[in-house]
């Protein structure tokens, strides 16, 4: 098994008793996130209510598209890791799925509400995605010491999480001054798209040659061992590590039983009876949560190993789904599914990126990550279309019931599954450090 030896070589171990720094490039890199995230958010905060109760599609038929939506890009994503790692392009590929989002949006203010166009936009907004992800995070797992990677993605979820925030709050604030002017949400959504283009070009470094190697030393001082190797191989060198290949299917098996957040969103509409003009607000809860636990559910990862809050993060999902089945008030459930909703995503989504990181063999962090985000990926796509068909046959409740007994199953299955994290080797920085006791 290789183990990436990039994030210790570009941030050495910080001693003990020393208060440790996140890195710069991560800021940038949330600082990025934060703007873009804005700009989209600004676009699709309103898109669930929009199909399911403006054009009155079917349950099956919007989770077909919301699945789609998630996993459509599962080659791109690959595609895009791949070529990132191929010699060192992290920065030009993201940069280049940064820029296709920000286009889209200028896209949706040319369409003029011809349906092609919108969905030609809406699809160049999701490629653009597809790319810059698993770029952007091996940036973060390059940049990140080793067993910081769980603070290092929490801070870079977090400021993420910010722009989500701010985007549906600055969608609407533009419709009502604007008298619901749409193109107006646009044009502003373009702008900023274009605003965080810009942050990328001037704050995230670009390629340079690498320091030298830290190697492990023994008690006289001397390496033990030579670095690990650099990947060879193509698109799918980095699954040769069985650990890496477990953490591949288990992020398969519970993506396979995590319903959609916009189902569960209309979960909440159907049981509370709520207003439609109430509904867009309702990621905001979660997202608050989510942007308040996202750091300490990195830094309680990296001291505790990353497995458990992967685990408890399924589990308050799993929580959330028995709340909506549960005979409670409305007010509970509703703070409780939103509440739950948040932790979940705090606990996982930066974590499973942390876990994997330190199994990648070095030059393959992006292709290695993409792989992980597409097995994700392609694992929602089906749990949304079954989903959506199981609520279209027999009921919202009986839909429930099956995604509550799958996630179950695959939770038992991930516990025995998951690898802990590997013992990576630090370079002592105390002479003393040296003797022998």
């Amino acid at each position: 098994m290789y183990l990436a030896t990039t994030g210790r070589r570009d941030a050495p171990p910080t001693p003990s008793g020393v208060r440790r720094r996140v890195p710069g490039t991560v800021l940038a890199l949330g600082a990025v996130s934060l703007v873009t995230d804005v700009s989209s958010e600004m676009v699709t905060a309103v898109l669930p209510l929009y199909l399911v109760l403006g054009l009155g599609l079917s349950p099956l038929q919007f989770g077909l598209l919301d699945g789609l939506s998630t996993g459509a890009t599962a080659l791109v994503r690959l595609l895009g890791g791949a070529t990132a790692d191929r010699g060192g392009r992290h920065k030009q590929v993201a940069g280049l799925g940064y820029a296709l989002s920000a286009c889209s949006r200028l896209g949706l203010l040319l369409a003029g509400g011809a349906t092609g166009w919108i969905a030609t936009a809406l699809a160049a907004d999701r490629l653009g995605k597809g790319v810059r992800t698993a770029p952007r995070d091996a940036l973060i797992t390059l940049h990140s010491p080793p067993d910081d990677l769980g603070r290092a993605f929490g801070t870079h979820r977090a400021m993420d999480t910010t722009g989500a925030l701010l985007g549906p709050l600055a969608a609407f604030a533009l419709l009502s001054a604007t008298a619901e002017a749409y193109e107006a949400v646009f044009a502003v959504s373009f702008c900023v798209g274009a605003f965080g283009v810009l942050l990328w070009l001037l704050l995230v470094p670009g390629r340079r040659s690498a320091p030298p190697r830290h190697e492990p030393l023994d008690t006289a001082g001397a390496p033990t061992a030579p670095a690990p190797p650099r990947a060879r191989g193509g698109l799918l060198a980095a699954p040769r590590s069985p650990a890496y290949r477990r953490i591949v299917l288990c992020a398969a098996l519970l993506g396979a039983a995590t319903v959609g957040d916009s189902f569960l969103y209309l979960l909440l509409q159907r049981r509370l009876d709520l207003d439609a003009t109430w509904f867009p607000f309702l990621p905001l809860g979660a997202a608050a949560v989510y942007l308040l636990l996202a750091v300490p559910a990195g830094r309680l990862a990296d001291r505790t190993g990353r497995r458990r809050p992967l685990l408890y993060g399924h589990g308050a999902l799993l929580l959330a789904y028995g709340l909506l089945l549960a005979p409670l008030p409305g007010g509970a459930v509703l703070v409780g599914v939103l509440g739950l909703l948040g932790v979940f995503y705090a606990a996982t989504d930066g974590v499973l990126m942390a876990l994997a990181g330190p199994f990648l063999a070095e030059g393959r962090q992006a292709g290695g990550l993409a792989l992980v985000q597409t097995a994700q990926a392609l694992a929602r796509l089906g749990a949304a279309v079954a989903f959506g068909a199981v609520w279209t046959a027999s009921g919202p409740e009986t839909a429930l019931v099956a995604a509550l007994v799958a996630l179950t199953a695959a939770l038992c299955c991930a516990a025995r599954l998951l690898p802990k994290a590997p013992q990576v080797p630090q370079t002592p920085t105390d002479p003393t450090a040296l003797r022998e006791d």
